[in-house]
């Protein structure tokens, strides 16, 4: 038999997939639903004799506020828009159509070269930006058009823009990385580098499979036969391109690793870096700081927003023993412990295909990590397994982000049923990639450890 606070607990989070399916803002469902349960536990306790673990008055909201303080007051939230900033900022430099004019020149003439060279930039980015929406729309924009030229499958062309442009939000510098990194208290130079080598795996698994794909499947992606022959200064012109997003990527993960910067301080360099390439390309202007500087106010204003309103869901959750109340559920169910963070991977992934990862990550993360911890497993492979699960869900209909972004930009032929087709092979890589990690946490471990400076 439930009792009364178990009760209020499933309707609160029953309450939010509700408001969320309605379209409702997710700032403003997460706090409206907070502050109705916090009046309605009080309620319950004065007139009913609920016993709800509650605060019985009105001090839960002073609870909230202090919270909210100690979250907006933490000094790692500090990475966030200059992270955002170094991305945007990027984008506008123009160092990306220079990669993808060299890249299309070397190896578009290679059947699913096209393709190779949009997975490549797209860890480039992924590297040196941690924004999957920009990195979605530039390589749709730039390679699309050029690869439906070429004859490639529609779907097959989707598949590769959407999963590429999506690594950024696992490849450090991720802005999804640093939102972990604050809601669960472990550093996020360690998250950082926990995360490079699953994310540069699952670089390499779109590689590979576009290799093998093209070569099995001839017309999924044909070579063309009107290109120039390879040059010694069209090689040279490529390399050339490739330095300075690996300068700026080696400036700011370098910096991390080896000690001489925290996370923090090596957004500062990312985002001067990204500042200072656009000018060296001659594409820096008051009206592009301009148009950036408000992009990354507007972005960063929205993340903070959500950050607000699961912050406040987050005190009513626990005052109500929520906590305790997912924990027991966890931990009563009948596996093993491996089984039970299966079990928790399989509900993320599932939550996936409803849920953004902001809210995934704020609500259930916290939730769950605990469990987790109490269970003899590292927080920092869990963060990181749980964070390549949650990729998936840009990939995933209905609410798949990467799906949208792609849309929107991509050529009028393409249909979002050819986008659905064209990402089931990559989802399956991502899922393989969640096995890989689940089987060898040394895969998120082994670099950490490595570190200079802990």
């Amino acid at each position: 038999m439930l009792e009364v606070n178990e009760i209020l607990v499933i309707a609160m989070l029953v309450s939010f997939i509700a408001l969320i399916f309605t379209g409702f803002p997710v700032a403003w469902a997460l706090a409206g639903i907070s502050v109705a349960f916090s009046f309605v536990a009080i309620w319950g306790f004065e007139y009913l004799d609920w016993d709800t673990y509650f605060l019985t008055d009105m001090r839960i909201f002073g609870v909230m506020v202090q919270r909210i303080w100690g979250q907006m007051s933490n000094w790692i939230l500090v990475a966030l828009p200059m992270f955002i900033f170094m991305g945007l900022m990027l984008e506008r430099s123009g160092v990306t159509e220079k990669l993808m004019a060299n890249f299309i020149q070397l190896f578009g003439r290679y059947r699913g070269g096209l393709a190779l060279g949009v997975v490549v930039i797209g860890i480039l980015l992924a590297a040196s930006t941690g924004i999957v929406g920009a990195s979605v729309v530039l390589l749709a924009m730039l390679s699309m058009p050029i690869m439906l030229k070429q004859g490639y499958n529609k779907g097959f062309a989707s598949g590769v823009v959407a999963s590429a442009g999506t690594l950024g939000i696992l490849i450090p510098p991720s802005i999804m990385l640093i939102i972990m990194a604050d809601q669960m208290s472990v550093s996020v130079g360690n998250l950082f580098m926990g995360a490079l080598i699953p994310g540069l795996m699952l670089g390499t698994f779109y590689i590979i499979f576009i290799i093998v794909a093209a070569t099995l499947f001839v017309k999924l992606a044909p070579a063309p036969t009107d290109l120039p022959p390879v040059t010694l200064r069209l090689v040279l012109s490529t390399l050339w391109a490739v330095v300075p997003p690996v300068l700026l990527i080696l400036a700011v993960l370098g910096s991390i690793f080896m000690g001489f910067a925290t996370p923090t301080e090596a957004s500062g360099v990312g985002a001067f870096g990204a500042t200072l390439l656009a000018a060296l390309n001659g594409r820096l202007s008051w009206a592009v700081l301009k148009e950036v500087g408000m992009k990354t106010t507007l972005t960063t204003a929205f993340i903070f927003g959500i950050f607000l309103g699961a912050t406040m869901f987050a005190v009513v959750m626990r005052q109500l023993g929520g906590d305790e109340f997912i924990s027991g559920l966890l931990q009563g169910l009948p596996f093993g412990p491996g089984g039970i963070v299966l079990t928790i991977l399989f509900i993320a992934f599932l939550a996936g295909f409803f849920l953004d990862w902001l809210e995934i990550s704020l609500i259930m993360l916290p939730l769950v990590t605990p469990v987790v911890a109490a269970l003899g497993f590292d927080p920092i492979w869990f963060i990181v397994l749980f964070a390549v699960t949650l990729q998936t869900s840009f990939l995933t209909p209905p609410v798949g982000f990467s799906l949208f972004y792609l849309k929107g930009v991509a050529p009028k032929e393409v249909t979002i049923f050819d986008i659905y087709k064209g990402v089931i092979p990559f989802v399956l890589l991502q899922l393989l990639a969640v096995i890989l990690v689940f089987s060898f946490p040394q895969l998120v471990l082994w670099l950490p450890g490595q570190m200079l400076v802990q």
